[in-house]
């Protein structure tokens, strides 16, 4: 018979909601503007309690971090890879990457493109664990044009970095316009120029 030790179960619950918090403030108010005391406060938890939970200020952001990774991959990345791989995959990604943005599932829009912003230019392993997780994300982007190109699909003397850099460019625009003008009209442009630029190189 298993024994469920409640105190464990109780911590996991308390830090799934903390991380919920924190990646939702993270995506707004940056990475650097997550406190131990505004956490505590919202999720009517001590600041000692947060503390046993995440230690440092640091472990939190990386906490965060790698939880808005986790709920990245469950919005954009596996809904993609439950099709088959060539240009539907690639549109399938184009698309669910674009509702994630456009549905606010981070509050801040994008949680990458708001970190990128925040601490690009600020080395050390919070930064780190970001660039990981958007190489990893530009990466896939790349595979999957090769995958479609592999397939006869696209145009095989088309750089896949180059491609999957210009469409992931629309992808950002389209969530840093939309965020400053309020409007979904940058989703609407951004999944038209995509559709054109693949137009351009499918077979």
């Amino acid at each position: 018979m298993t024994v469920i030790d409640g105190r464990r179960a109780r911590g996991a619950r308390s830090r799934g909601a903390i991380m919920h918090l924190a990646v939702n403030s993270a995506s707004v108010n940056g990475l650097n503007g997550l406190s131990i005391g505004g956490l505590a406060a919202d999720s009517e938890l001590s600041k000692s309690g947060v503390v046993a939970l995440f230690g440092t200020k640091e472990e939190l952001q990386l906490a965060t971090i790698a939880a808005a990774r986790e709920i990245f991959l469950a919005q954009v990345v596996e809904p993609t890879l439950a099709v088959p791989g060539g240009v539907e995959r690639l549109e399938t990604l184009l698309a669910t990457w674009l509702d994630y943005s456009r549905t606010r599932v981070f509050a801040g829009g994008c949680f990458f493109a708001a970190a990128i912003a925040e601490v690009g230019s600020k080395p050390g392993p919070v930064r780190d664990a970001v660039a990981l997780a958007v190489d990893d994300w530009y990466e896939f982007v790349s595979r999957t044009v090769a995958r479609a190109q592999v397939k006869g699909e696209l145009d095989g003397a088309i750089n896949p970095d180059e491609l999957g850099f210009a469409l992931t460019s629309y992808l950002e625009t389209a969530n840093s316009r939309s965020l400053i003008s309020g409007s979904s009209k940058p989703y609407e442009l951004a999944a038209a120029a995509a559709r054109t630029l693949l137009n351009s190189v499918r077979y």
